[in-house]
């Protein structure tokens, strides 16, 4: 099948869980054609063709979405996305694909609606509109927000491939669900207990970096700052991909945003987390509340020092809890291998994909 395959260039897991599903489309015989923007096309342009477009961008300060910086941005960019969606079209014409895939990516979405191309969404975002699960009261309405920009965002998917933490029941018979997807760069390492805690942030958090200051005994390897340099007891480095997953391994306990991604590495190495969910952002507020339901860390609304001395209190809870995780690499190595989901795909894209068709079908007809 000729698939165009589109990404989010918001943050790094999108590109990380694609990159993993295009090994395996491309070893199915598949013939690919991503299409991403940001951190997506800087990852995947250097090993797949990647064609780059305009995207989707949340602007945040000190862990917090600033929804008037966001819109400004977006603002800025209208002429950019009209010309991002020209070339599409061209691209289109001249691929002319089969089967569209989008990780929570808008332009291809649409298309493949404008063009009645058989339609997957495989991401973890399908689960907050497809699966029946719980919630927080007091986050109903920022769960009721996040549904209709999902879809907004992936109008029409004939097939819903979800990744989640927790599973639940679904809304219809076109979603499915799995574990979360690995790359295989983190089979490459060795999960042991050093000295140091990981940190990691995706934009700057330095009313963070002031409460682990009054941790000195602690030592912190943090990273999202984009520096080498060592400032009393915390650490700074460059990102790179091995020395990131090392240093994860490696750690007493992770201390980040509550990115699906991450949090899906660190549960398969067995590492305590504490989550820092972005404020204004509800994906990352349900992840860090199924790791409290799942006992395998803390979910901190604050960066304080108090919180902090409690999560470092009970990190012997949180490792037992982990040592039984299903999908942990103690029980479960070969998780790796994304086994489940990529027989979906197979299974899909079967016979000149005649079971996504026949899905795409009873979509239509149901409307």
């Amino acid at each position: 099948m000729r698939i165009i395959y589109g990404v989010s260039g918001e943050g790094s897991g999108h590109s990380s869980r694609a990159k993993q599903m295009a090994s395996h489309l491309l070893g199915a015989g598949h013939e690919l054609l991503f299409v991403s923007y940001n951190r997506g096309y800087a990852a995947l342009h250097p090993l797949f063709p990647c064609h780059e477009v305009e995207g989707l961008r949340i602007i945040s300060v000190d862990n917090r979405v600033s929804v008037l910086r966001t819109i400004i941005h977006t603002i800025k960019k209208l002429p950019a996305y009209y010309r991002s969606v020209q070339r599409l079209r061209k691209i289109f014409n001249e691929f002319q694909p089969d089967v569209v895939i989008s990780d929570f990516e808008p332009m291809t979405a649409r298309f493949a609606g404008a063009r009645n191309l058989p339609l997957i969404s495989l991401d973890n975002q399908h689960r907050m509109r497809y699966m029946d699960y719980y919630s927080p009261k007091h986050l109903r309405m920022d769960r009721w927000v996040t549904e209709q920009v999902i879809r907004w965002i992936v109008p029409n998917p004939d097939v819903s491939l979800a990744t989640t933490f927790l599973m639940g029941p679904v809304k219809n018979n076109r979603t499915f669900l799995f574990p979360p997807i690995l790359r295989e760069e983190v089979g490459k390492v060795l999960p042991s207990e050093g000295a140091h805690h990981l940190v990691y942030v995706t934009s700057q958090y330095d009313s963070l970096l002031a409460s682990l200051r009054s941790f000195s005994n602690e030592r912190f390897i943090v990273y999202g700052y984009n520096k080498d340099v060592i400032s009393g007891n915390l650490q700074f480095k460059q990102f790179s991909t091995m020395g990131f997953l090392e240093d994860v391994a490696a750690s007493r306990s992770i201390i980040a945003t509550a990115g699906f991604t991450l949090m899906s590495e660190g549960m398969y190495l067995q590492k305590p987390y504490l989550a820092l969910p972005m404020h204004g952002q509800f994906e990352q507020q349900l992840n860090a509340f199924c790791l409290v339901e799942l006992g395998f860390g803390r979910n901190a609304q604050d960066a304080d020092p108090a919180t902090l001395q409690e999560f470092f209190a009970h990190l012997p809870q949180y490792k037992e809890a982990l040592s039984h995780y299903e999908h942990g690499c103690s029980n479960n190595p070969s998780a790796l291998k994304n086994l489940e989901i990529c027989a979906k795909l197979d299974e899909l894209l079967a016979n000149d994909a005649q079971q996504l068709r026949q899905f795409q079908k009873a979509r239509s007809n149901a409307k």
